[in-house]
């Protein structure tokens, strides 16, 4: 169920908030033990403050007063997002048990608008990852088929979502972490334009990438989650000067779409069809189709993970064991003798980081080290203004930009662990809107039947695809309109 029709039953008296919420805390309690969705459930939080809510619709109705748009909704709130007195672990060893000391911007807005945090959600360690299998409590499972990733990093909002457990969740997107989980996943999901959102209070990755993004039940949802997470923040200077977008209404006919130029077997062959099916419905619902090429696109992964690695050596080093987090064990009620500071840093991360974090690190101080800087992330940094150009000229001829969200549905848990540079690759759909900080989202286009061996029998699993639509910057509002009207066609 969505969150506006949530909202609307709560409101004609059909449900309390107290029983919508331990509805949805009933369902966690009986599914999510094999799914995984959350890290935390806070059940005491929870159940008070829908217990508050009925209490404030009473008066609300008794003054005539209009209760906030996500009145009563349950949402789920990714590990990166700082809830105040909480747990805000990114999943990681590092940040075990420490508890956000203020709220982030996001998290107090959809507060504000009514809805009710159940706790937080799964997600790989830092955000640095492609199928949430990089967290120290363990992996998330797709509610579409428990054997396969759910996606990442934000496979845990993802898959809270799909599963039904909530309609409306946070998560961040660096280089495609909300769009090819909610893909994989089969629901739908929106970065917006670099600064639409506030990051206040979002635990930082990299810097110049990261975005707070909703994942939803559909593009209506994400609609109001826009209007509702957007707009000014002081806290954060990289925040848009201007309002929160209103939703727009955008009819297919006449919609110049680019359809992006790829490789040839680029896709996974399901994922080929189920995107040229939808672009054919496109076209057939009025919609102009223009072949579009990036030139520099070929670049994009090389440059995402050059520059969003540098960006996270770099935000990563303030974990040395001495102001919060983790200390390493040897070292925390005095220092061994003959220790250093230095020692205690390197033991401190040694035993904290997973191995993919550290290899972003490592990665991220070369390219950053001296003789190295100009030759790598100074390139980098040409490279990702080029592949802005790119996308200018492309929206001198279109209105947005069309591919598949990812070249491949969900794979088995586990087939890409052990190939670091196969994982990076399932965001090469993704990566390039995140480089030029321009709004995309991803929403459901069909449900591919694979058939797979399972107990040594053939059966079929439902694994969804993802069509991606890309804008210009800061027409947000117009680009979900246009992945509504799409929507209203999928069957």
């Amino acid at each position: 169920m969505d969150a506006r029709t949530l909202r609307e039953q709560i409101l004609r008296g059909e449900a309390t908030v107290l029983e919508t919420v331990r509805s949805a805390l009933a369902d966690i309690d009986r599914r999510d033990g094999e799914v995984h969705a959350f890290l935390t459930v806070e059940k005491d939080y929870a159940l008070e403050r829908a217990a508050a809510l009925d209490r404030e619709l009473v008066e609300l109705k008794a003054q005539g007063a209009v209760p906030p748009p996500l009145f009563g909704v349950p949402v789920a709130i990714k590990a990166n997002l700082a809830w105040q007195g909480f747990e805000t672990n990114c999943a990681s060893r590092t940040l075990e048990n420490w508890r956000a000391p203020y709220t982030a911007t996001a998290v107090r807005r959809l507060v504000d608008a009514g809805a009710v945090p159940l706790g937080t959600t799964n997600m790989d360690e830092f955000a640095m990852g492609s199928s949430t299998e990089n967290s120290c409590h363990g992996p998330t499972r797709n509610p579409r088929d428990l054997t396969r990733i759910p996606g990442g990093s934000s496979g845990g909002s993802a898959a809270a979502v799909a599963a039904g457990f909530v309609p409306l969740a946070l998560g961040s997107d660096t280089g495609g972490s909300v769009r090819q989980p909610a893909a994989l996943c089969g629901v739908a999901g929106f970065k917006p334009t670099y600064g639409r959102i506030s990051r206040y209070g979002l635990v930082a990755f990299g810097s110049s990438l990261d975005q707070v993004s909703p994942i939803a039940t559909n593009v209506g949802d994400l609609e109001l989650a826009l209007a509702i997470l957007a707009g000014v923040d002081e806290r954060d200077a990289t925040c848009l000067r201007e309002p929160a977008p209103r939703p727009q209404s955008v009819g297919l006919a006449g919609l110049r779409l680019g359809v992006l130029e790829m490789a040839p077997n680029s896709l996974e062959a399901g994922v080929e069809a189920a995107y040229n099916a939808a672009a054919a419905a496109l076209e057939a619902a009025g919609a102009v189709l223009k072949p579009i090429a990036l030139p520099h696109g070929d670049l994009a992964i090389p440059t995402y993970y050059v520059l969003a690695t540098a960006e996270a050596s770099s935000n990563l080093a303030r974990y040395d064991g001495v102001r919060y987090g983790l200390r390493a064990k040897q070292y925390r009620d005095q220092a061994p003798a003959g220790g250093s500071l230095q020692e205690m840093f390197a033991a401190t991360r040694r035993a904290a980081f997973g191995a993919e974090v550290k290899r972003r690190i490592l990665l991220g101080t070369f390219v950053l080290s001296h003789g190295y800087q100009d030759a790598w992330y100074g390139r980098a940094s040409r490279a990702r203004r080029l592949l802005a150009q790119d996308y200018a000229a492309a929206f001198e001829q279109v209105d947005a930009i069309i591919s598949p969200t990812s070249p491949c549905v969900a794979f088995p848990l586990g087939a890409r662990t052990a190939d670091p540079l196969s994982m990076y690759l399932a965001d090469t759909l993704t990566v390039p809107a995140s480089l030029a900080g321009l709004p995309a989202v991803s929403v459901p286009c069909h449900a591919l039947a694979e058939e797979r061996n399972g107990s040594g029998q053939d059966r079929q699993a439902e694994l969804p695809v993802g069509l991606q639509f890309v804008g210009p910057a800061g027409e947000d509002a117009r680009l979900l309109a246009m992945a509504r009207a799409f929507e209203e066609l999928a069957p």
